[in-house]
């Protein structure tokens, strides 16, 4: 098959993803989930994949998506997610995490392979396993869901700094692997975002978690992300959006953060 696949039918003609077909990974909750939900509702037909199958159902039934599992770090499922899909022109690669927050001195290995294997090489994997369809599209869009610790580190983070620090690089060397293809590549860096699991994953405990927000007014939410991805994945697709940075008022920088007392 040569050339861009035409438009599947679509119920929502008119809308800017109309005709589009959007894959969400790490799509069970926060970020990616809000993701779906947004894209869903401007017109793309979305496919979620996650490995926490139940709620992902739940949210696909609730959208009108498609639920696929996925586990990224599995090269046996991301093979069978892409088998499974038609069609690809919007991926937006969301699933990552944290998983602890101790010093290089007191680094736990299996934290940083359990760590780069979600964000970096899962990453990679299905980024690889999908680049053809991609193409075939004709306006493809992969999508990255970095972070600010990939451009700027801190003490205690070097586990999930360090990997999306590779996240951000691989975007740099896709864009310039991709260049004169139909094929964008955009990455969108979050600030300090409150989800209901991410601070937790990473800290162990709800009250760990609620002091990293304690006395910011405002911080991100995951629809404040959503928003974003779907902003630059609908622009003219001569238009495109290498890197986006996002926090919220609160936050300067990474160190520097306005709290209320």
């Amino acid at each position: 098959m040569s050339g861009p696949v035409p438009p599947p039918s679509s119920g929502y003609r008119g809308l800017p993803g109309a005709g589009r077909t959007a894959v969400v990974t790490g799509a069970s909750s926060g970020i990616g989930a809000a993701t779906a939900r947004r894209l869903a509702a401007e017109g793309f037909d979305v496919v979620m994949g996650a490995r926490r199958q139940d709620r992902l159902t739940r949210l696909a039934g609730a959208i009108g998506a498609r639920a696929l599992p996925l586990d990224v770090t599995d090269p046996a499922s991301v093979e069978a997610f892409a088998a499974a899909l038609d069609r690809v022109d919007v991926l937006v690669n969301n699933a990552g995490g944290a998983f602890d927050a101790a010093r290089v001195e007191d680094a736990d290995l299996e934290s940083w392979t359990r760590t780069y294997e979600v964000n970096v090489l899962g990453t990679v994997r299905l980024t690889k396993a999908l680049l053809p369809a991609l193409r075939l599209s004709g306006a493809g869009d992969v999508l990255f869901v970095g972070s600010t610790a990939g451009l700027t580190s801190y003490e205690g983070g070097a586990s999930y700094t360090a990997a999306k620090h590779g996240v951000h690089t691989l975007a740099e060397t896709l864009r310039l692997e991709l260049n004169g293809e139909p094929v964008r590549v955009m990455e969108i860096a979050p600030g300090m975002v409150r989800t209901e699991e991410f601070s937790v994953n990473r800290l162990g405990s709800a009250e760990a978690a609620d002091g990293v927000y304690r006395g910011v007014p405002e911080p991100l939410v995951a629809d404040d992300i959503a928003d974003c991805i779907a902003w630059a994945v609908t622009r003219p697709h001569h238009v495109n959006v290498d890197l986006m940075v996002v926090r919220p008022l609160a936050q300067a920088a990474q160190y520097k953060v306005a709290r209320e007392d």
